[in-house]
């Protein structure tokens, strides 16, 4: 069968068939690469990739982010399922990053060097919910009206993995088995430019906050009220995940967020997420309130983690 894109009804994604991601030849990477580019999020159903030959397709797309010490071939699993096969609880680090993941965001914008492409393979999922939302933050932009679009190209925003888990009442606290956030809060437009297409779209999420100017309230009510506005059909697409799909997204210009699940059943997808180009992906980070707060020791000094 000849390689496929098919589009999703909605102003982003598509569905790719007719390839084998394990054996993919350059060809075929060029046509997949033009639909990422176009699409925002590509899915691959029925691909039975093993921990290889998904770091060697995420490969494809750049350098791969050190997420974990667990993160083995490029991939480590993001699950509520811990290795001796119990079920994570409520009181635990993970559960509670888990859990952040509900609200919409786009990956690593807390680092100094923002994620440019996410990529997860369904390994097991719930009888119910658990689903991935995606949102077109390019869409969202070109929604907003001149005078809303003039105010926002001169405002940034910080990103803080420590904010946005205290919004929830989480104390988070820095360890090995999700990412290396404590090296102080980037300073990010919130209207960000592609460097590959050159298209402008929203880029908040929940990681952001505290827009120099304004008040804390006033940052809020902009910034929660931006996002509610542009992540709502046709501008989002929710994926209801198989076993064997394998998505892959844009994160320089999508946002995504999971869906709410039993956490008596396993969940287990593994994940690869794709550094982004200095270039354009990394930002000056400042003090981090929440950061210090939890760990006064920390030095608060950018970094960069990347494969």
């Amino acid at each position: 069968m000849p390689l496929t894109v098919t589009p999703i009804d909605a102003t982003l994604g598509a569905v790719v068939t007719g390839v084998d991601l394990a054996s993919l030849d350059d060809a075929s990477w060029e046509e997949i690469h033009s639909a990422f580019l176009a699409y925002g999020v590509l899915v691959f159903p029925d691909q039975s990739l093993d921990e290889e030959s998904q770091g060697a397709f995420a490969r494809r797309f750049g350098r791969i982010e050190r997420l974990s010490s667990r993160q083995t071939g490029g991939t480590v699993q993001f699950s509520n399922q811990k290795p001796d096969g119990t079920l994570m609880q409520p009181d635990e680090e993970r559960y509670r990053i888990l859990k952040g993941n509900e609200g919409w965001h786009t990956d690593s914008t807390y680092m100094p060097l923002a994620a440019k492409a996410s990529m997860l393979m369904a390994l097991v999922v719930p009888p119910k919910g658990g689903e991935t939302e995606f949102a077109d933050m390019r869409a969202g932009y070109d929604a907003l009206n001149a005078d809303t679009r003039r105010t926002l190209e001169g405002l940034s925003a910080y990103h803080s993995l420590y904010n946005s888990q205290a919004r929830l009442g989480y104390r988070h606290t820095t360890d090995n088995l999700y990412g290396f956030h404590d090296k102080g809060a980037p300073l990010r437009p919130i209207i960000k430019t592609h460097p590959e297409t050159g298209r402008k779209s929203i880029y908040t999420g929940r990681h952001a906050y505290g827009i120099p100017g304004m008040s804390a309230a006033e940052s809020e009510s902009l910034l929660d009220g931006l996002m509610a506005e542009a992540c709502q059909p046709p501008r989002t697409y929710l994926h209801r995940w198989k076993v064997d799909d394998l998505a892959v997204w844009d994160n320089r210009c999508l946002m995504h967020r999971a869906r709410p699940y039993n956490t008596d059943h396993p969940r287990v997808l593994r994940a690869s997420r794709i550094a982004g180009e200095p270039e354009s992906e990394l930002a000056p980070t400042f003090a981090d309130p929440r950061a210090a707060a939890f760990h006064p020791s920390s030095s608060n000094k950018s970094s960069l983690t990347a494969s």
